[in-house]
C-alpha cells in the first residue's frame, strides 16, 4: 500500500515539473535551434512489438539547423527495478526534396537486477532511409552489428531490417511495416523470419490547458500479425 502511494505521489510530481518544463520549452523553441521534451506513453510498443512492461517515460532533446538534427531520445518504465532502459543516440540529414538519410545507436542498458547476473547492456547501430512526398513516407532501416548480447536484438551478426510505408490523412495517418531479426520470431529450425509485423492507425490531438499552452495527446492501435500481438498505446506529449 505504501509502496503505490509513493508511486501516486512520484508520478504527480513527475507530472507537475514536466508541465513546467514544457511551457519553458515551447517558449525556447521559438528561438534556439535546440529543443526538448518527454512523452509519458501508457506501454512502450516498437515497430509493432511491446518493450518492457508498464506506462515509459520517454524524454528527448535535439539541435536542429538547416537539414541537420542531432539527437538523443530514451525510455524508461516505471518498472525500473525489471525493464531494461534505453537511450539513442541519432543523425541525420533531410533534403529538400524529401530524403532523410541517419544513423541510430540504440543502447539498452542493464538495470540493477539484470547487472546481477552480468551485463546484459548492448548496443545495436542502425543505418536509416525515408522519403516524403506529400503524406506519403516510405522508410528503411538496416542493423549494421551483432547486438544479440542484450536489448530486443536476436539475430547474431547484425543484417536485421524493417520497412514501412506511412500515410497521413487529415485527422489520423496508416502505417504498415514488415522486418525481420528482432522484429519477428523464429521458426522452430532458428531459420530468420521476414514478416508483416506492424500495421495500424494513429491520431492525435491538442489538450488545451490554457489560452497560450496546450498538451498533445497521440493514440496508436496496432497489429503485429506475426506475433499475433494487439497493442494500444496513449501517450501525452509535453
Amino acid at each position: 500500500m505504501k509502496t503505490a502511494l509513493r508511486t501516486k505521489k512520484m508520478f504527480v510530481l513527475l507530472m507537475t515539473v514536466l508541465i513546467s518544463v514544457s511551457i519553458y520549452a515551447q517558449e525556447e523553441e521559438k528561438k534556439s535551434p535546440f529543443s526538448l521534451g518527454a512523452d509519458v506513453v501508457s506501454s512502450y510498443v516498437w515497430r509493432g512489438s511491446k518493450v518492457g512492461t508498464g506506462p515509459n517515460i520517454q524524454p528527448w532533446m535535439k539541435f536542429s539547423t538547416g537539414g541537420f538534427t542531432l539527437g538523443a531520445w530514451g525510455s524508461t518504465s516505471f518498472h525500473f527495478d525489471t525493464d531494461v532502459a534505453e537511450l539513442d543516440l541519432y543523425t541525420s540529414y533531410t533534403f529538400g526534396f524529401g530524403l532523410t538519410l541517419g544513423v541510430t545507436d540504440y543502447f539498452y542498458q542493464s538495470t540493477p537486477y539484470f547487472q546481477f547476473q552480468g551485463d546484459t547492456s548492448s548496443h545495436a547501430f542502425e543505418i536509416n532511409a525515408a522519403y516524403t512526398i506529400k503524406n506519403l513516407t516510405l522508410s528503411g532501416n538496416y542493423i549494421i552489428n551483432d547486438a544479440s548480447n542484450g536489448g530486443p536484438a536476436n539475430k547474431p551478426g547484425g543484417g536485421d531490417m524493417y520497412f514501412e510505408a506511412a500515410y497521413a490523412f487529415k485527422n489520423f495517418g496508416v502505417f504498415a511495416g514488415a522486418g525481420n531479426g528482432w522484429h519477428t520470431t523464429y521458426e522452430d529450425n532458428g531459420d530468420d523470419v521476414f514478416a508483416v509485423c506492424n500495421i495500424g492507425l494513429k491520431a492525435s490531438k491538442e489538450l488545451k490547458i490554457t489560452d497560450s499552452f496546450s498538451l498533445p495527446v497521440s493514440g496508436a492501435l496496432s497489429v503485429n500479425p506475426d506475433k499475433e500481438q494487439l497493442n494500444l498505446v496513449i501517450g501525452i506529449s509535453f
